[in-house]
């Protein structure tokens, strides 16, 4: 069974930045994209960044578009999120999500990791 297990996450002031990775094991299946979410509290779950994981091309919502940086490891079936400049609106619970070759969806999950940006 696929696991996805975020890591990371933490308490930062504003302009900070953290590093949030997300490792892979169990997959026996070809990933099409993996992404990153965000949830802040009382609000729905929305996009942050997602890469294609062949080609390496990525898409950024504009709210993070020059601040944060989604990359992959593809030895280490690891994909990670660069955060800089972060400010308090960017506080939620980040999760990783997986978009197997052939599914029109995120159909995989992690467990999600922190983010809390305040002085």
């Amino acid at each position: 069974q696929v696991q996805l297990v975020e890591s990371g996450g933490g308490l930062v002031q504003p302009g900070g930045s953290l590093r949030l990775s997300c490792t892979t094991s169990g997959r026996t299946f070809s990933v099409y994209k993996m992404a990153w979410f965000r949830q802040a509290p009382g609000k729905e779950r929305l996009f942050v960044a997602a890469i294609k994981w062949s080609a390496g091309s990525t898409t950024y919502a504009d709210s993070v578009k020059g601040r944060f940086t989604i990359s992959r490891e593809n030895g280490k079936d690891t994909v990670y999120l660069q955060m800089n400049s972060l400010q308090p609106e960017d506080t939620a619970v980040y999760y990783c999500a997986i978009q197997a070759i052939g599914t029109r969806d995120y159909t995989f999950w992690g467990q999600g990791t922190q983010v809390t940006v305040s002085s």
